[in-house]
């Protein structure tokens, strides 16, 4: 009787610590590293709010992530895959349910292997996507385009082009207007200057809207006789938003924790690979003069200011696969103001830590419980050597 409860003892501790080690790891962990984060507020300073304390605009509340990477049919292992999206699922989904964003930015990369999939394996990567990235309607969710979607410039075409904007049901040049916000949505996969068909699109399309954007902010007599039919825009310079960074050497001047790693920050870009070349950079700047610029591609933080007024923020991989600290931005946006904040979520290496942990544990509990089991079994032996 007494070993069948020392037995059954066991097993109850051990199903609550695999359950607890289990429940805590895959669902409660994202709870309190994203109850860190806020919605940064808008300050006096910057015109957020007037002098009754009430804010001057309305504010968009924007969640900025990159580089999600949903791994593709060929080179994807199929644990990889499920840890790695159920982690960026169950993320996304806090976030969500926490902080409630009126806008989500997905800049680019959200497939590892759109540039070469089949149909079959493509349909079956955006399912997965949608499932992942399922939201209310009270959020829009925007999605750019990166290399991995379509390929490198010279891998990309209409077809792989037209399929992704196709799934997301709009243009990947353009902009969305929020509450007066404009957001630059731009195909920077596109912009190497060598007048490829899809290059000259993307060039002619940037080109139209910068005009309509540069008319929306003339006003009465100043308004020439080329902004009669252009699509009157709010009059604000926009928030502009792409996969590619804007040239910069490297990541040299890079500080945070999220930065590319020490030995890595001296390492130079290549121009039209790593980062925009320095011409399609200086055509983008002088085209629309954005307030913000906010990028993705190197999978690693940065701030990078442009020609001393063009502020750059470079946001790293949502994704473990990726780093071990993914994190996204929190954006708090107004017609005349921003100001910003970085979320990051739990460490890949906190995670393992707290299975190694458990595992060691039960590990000892094991051990503990053949040594009990071995000494009940010598004095049963013993007690019925004494009764004979």
């Amino acid at each position: 009787m007494l070993r069948f409860s020392v037995k059954w003892v066991s097993a109850v501790v051990l199903v609550f610590l695999v359950g607890a080690a289990f429940i805590f790891c895959e669902y409660l962990i994202y709870y309190p590293a994203i109850l860190k984060c806020a919605w940064p507020k808008l300050s006096h300073a910057r015109g957020g709010e007037g002098s009754d304390g009430r804010p001057t605009d309305s504010t968009v509340h924007a969640m900025v992530l990159s580089d999600t990477h949903l791994l593709g049919a060929v080179g994807g292992h199929w644990f990889d895959k499920l840890r790695r999206e159920w982690q960026m699922e169950r993320a996304f989904q806090t976030a969500l349910w926490l902080l409630r964003p009126e806008i989500v930015f997905i800049l680019g990369d959200i497939f590892d292997e759109g540039k070469w999939s089949s149909q079959k394996n493509w349909e079956d990567d955006v399912r997965r996507f949608h499932r992942m990235f399922r939201h209310t309607t009270d959020t829009e969710l925007v999605v750019l385009v990166g290399n991995h979607d379509i390929g490198f410039h010279y891998e990309m075409d209409w077809f792989k082009l037209q399929r992704f904007e196709k799934v997301f049901n709009a243009s990947s040049t353009r902009i969305v207007t929020k509450k007066g916000v404009n957001f630059l949505l731009v195909n920077s996969v596109a912009l190497h200057g060598d007048g490829c068909p899809i290059c000259q699109s993307v060039e002619k399309e940037l080109i139209k809207l910068s005009r309509e954007l540069n008319c929306s902010l003339q006003t009465g007599s100043e308004k020439t006789e080329s902004c009669d039919g252009a699509h009157p825009y709010p009059p604000t310079a926009p928030v502009m938003l792409q996969h590619y960074p804007l040239y910069r050497e490297s990541d040299a001047g890079c500080r945070g924790e999220d930065a590319a790693l020490p030995e890595e920050r001296h390492l130079l870009f290549r121009e039209k690979y790593d980062v925009l070349s320095k011409d399609a950079s200086q055509r983008l700047l002088q085209w629309f003069k954005p307030r913000l610029i906010l990028s993705g591609h190197t999978h690693s933080g940065c701030e990078v200011l442009h020609d001393n007024k063009y502020p750059e923020i470079s946001v790293p991989s949502f994704s473990w696969r990726n780093r071990n600290n993914p994190s996204f931005i929190l954006a708090s946006v107004s017609p005349r103001s921003y100001t910003l904040s970085k979320c990051f979520l739990p460490q890949e290496s906190t995670v393992i830590s707290v299975y190694s942990s458990a595992g060691a544990f039960l590990l000892l509990l094991f051990l503990a419980h053949c040594l009990v089991m071995k000494g009940l079994c010598s004095l049963c032996l013993l007690g019925k050597h004494k009764s004979m």
